[in-house]
C-alpha cells in the first residue's frame, strides 16, 4: 500500500462502524444496483431492431437512443454530484436509484420514439452518481488496505450484468416485447431501493460539505489526469468491443452463431479482471493502473495481428475483457486525489468512461471506413492505451515532484 495517497479522506466517519455481516448486506445492495444499471445500459444494443420496428424508424436512427443515454451519463454525473453536495450518501443513493427505476419503467411505456429517446437521456443522468457514491460508501466501510476490493465488489454487479443480465433481458425482450426488458430493469431499480433502505444505515452529511468544496475537485490537476486515464486509456477496449461481431464473422470467418460466444468470453474476462484487479489494486493502485495499461497495449496489438485465427481471436477477446482489472484502481485513485471533493470526482469517473466508449467506437469506425479490416481496431486500442499510459506517467511524475493539488 505504499502508493496510497496521503490525503485519502476517511469517510467512514459518516457511518457507524459496521459488522462483517452488515458490510456484506450493504455491498450486496449496492451490487444489485450496479447490476441493474449495467443491464439497462447494454440491453438496448440487442433490441434496437425491435425498437425500430415499434416506432417505425431505421435501426441506425434507433441507435440514437444509445447516444442519448451516454450523454445523460456524461452530463448527469457532475451535475448531480454538485447539486447533492449537502445530501447524505444514503439519501443520494435512494434518490438516483429512484430516477433510474422511474426512467426505465417510463421508457417501457413510451408512446413515441421522441419520448423514448428523451427518457433514455433522463435514465442515464443518475448512472455516474450512483456508481461514484456507491464506491465511496463501500470503501468507507472497510480498512484502507481493502478499499479497492470493496469498490470491485460493487462493480461486480456491472460485470455480471454483461455476462448474465443483458443476455437474459435481451432474450426476454426479443421473445416477448422489448418493453418487458426495460420494465424488468426498472424492477431491479425498485429492489435496489428497498435493499438500500433496509441495509444501509443512515449517515451524517460530511462536515463542511458544500457545492464550493465539491467544485474544488476541478482545481486539482491530479483529478483531471486520472479522469484522462479513464477517458483515453480505456477507449481501446470499446474500440475493439464495438466491432467485435464484425471481426468474428468477417475477419476470423466464424459463423454468426459464434458471436454470442465471443461476447460471453469478453464478459467472463471482465469478471475475472474485476476480481483479480481489485486484489492487485489493494497491493498497489498505481502499479495496477500502469501494469494494466502495458498489458492492454500488448494484448490489443496481438489481437490486431492474430484476429484471423479463431482461437487467437477468442483468447485475445477474453484477455481484453480482463483489462477491466484497472477500473476499480482508477476509481479508488480518484477518491484519493480528490481529497475532500470525492463525490464529484468519483461520479465523474463514469462520465470519463462514457467518453472512452464514444471515442473508441468512433475511432474504430474511422479506421474501418478507411478500408482496413475490423482487426485494425486492435491497433486503435493499442494507441489509445499508449496515450493513457502517457497520461498516467505524467500524473505519477507530477505527484513525485509534489504536484498533488
Amino acid at each position: 500500500m505504499s502508493d496510497i495517497a496521503v490525503d485519502v479522506i476517511d469517510s467512514s466517519s459518516t457511518f457507524e462502524a459496521p459488522s462483517r455481516t452488515a458490510i456484506a448486506l450493504v455491498t450486496l445492495a449496492l451490487a444489485v444496483g450496479s447490476f441493474g444499471i449495467g443491464t439497462g445500459e447494454f440491453v438496448i444494443m440487442g433490441l434496437l431492431p425491435n425498437v425500430a420496428d415499434t416506432f417505425g424508424v431505421t435501426t441506425p436512427e434507433a441507435g440514437h437512443v444509445i447516444s442519448a443515454y451516454a450523454l445523460g451519463v456524461v452530463v448527469g454525473a457532475p451535475i448531480i454530484a454538485i447539486l447533492a453536495a449537502k445530501m447524505a450518501r444514503r439519501t443520494l443513493l435512494l434518490m438516483v436509484m429512484a430516477i433510474f427505476a422511474a426512467g426505465n419503467i417510463s421508457s417501457a411505456l413510451a408512446p413515441t420514439f421522441e419520448s423514448f429517446t428523451a427518457l433514455r437521456f433522463i435514465t442515464g443522468l443518475p448512472h455516474g452518481a450512483y456508481f461514484g457514491v456507491a464506491a465511496l460508501v463501500a470503501a468507507s466501510m472497510v480498512p484502507v488496505q481493502r478499499r479497492v476490493r470493496a469498490v470491485g465488489q460493487v462493480m461486480l454487479g456491472l460485470t455480471i450484468a454483461t455476462l448474465i443480465g443483458t443476455p437474459i433481458a435481451t432474450f426476454l425482450g426479443q421473445l416477448l416485447d422489448w418493453r418487458v426488458a426495460f420494465m424488468m430493469v426498472g424492477g431491479v431499480g425498485v429492489v435496489t431501493m428497498l435493499l438500500i433502505a433496509l441495509f444501509l444505515p443512515k449517515d451524517r452529511v460530511q462536515e463542511g460539505a458544500s457545492i464550493a468544496r465539491e467544485l474544488g475537485a476541478l482545481r486539482r490537476i491530479q483529478v483531471w489526469l486520472t479522469l484522462g486515464i479513464a477517458a483515453v486509456g480505456f477507449g481501446g477496449m470499446f474500440s475493439i468491443f464495438s466491432y467485435v461481431a464484425t471481426t468474428t464473422t468477417q475477419v476470423a470467418g466464424m459463423g454468426t452463431a459464434m458471436v454470442p460466444v465471443v461476447l460471453a468470453l469478453f464478459g467472463i474476462g471482465m469478471n475475472v479482471g474485476n476480481v483479480v484487479g481489485s486484489r492487485l489494486g489493494d497491493l498497489s493502485i498505481k502499479g495496477t493502473i500502469g501494469g494494466m495499461m502495458v498489458f492492454n497495449i500488448v494484448i490489443m496489438t496481438l489481437f490486431a495481428l492474430t484476429a484471423a485465427n479463431p482461437f487467437m481471436l477468442c483468447l485475445c477477446v477474453f484477455l481484453i475483457g480482463c483489462g477491466f482489472a484497472a477500473c476499480p484502481a482508477v476509481q479508488t485513485r480518484l477518491m484519493d486525489v480528490a481529497a475532500d471533493a470525492q463525490t464529484l470526482a468519483a461520479a465523474s469517473n463514469h462520465s470519463a468512461f462514457n467518453i472512452a466508449n464514444a471515442l473508441g467506437a468512433w475511432l474504430g469506425g474511422v479506421v474501418i471506413a478507411w478500408g482496413y479490416t475490423a482487426a485494425a481496431t486492435g491497433y486503435v486500442g493499442a494507441v489509445l492505451s499508449v496515450l493513457g499510459l502517457v497520461v498516467f506517467g505524467v500524473s505519477v511524475a507530477l505527484e513525485r515532484n509534489g504536484g498533488r493539488a
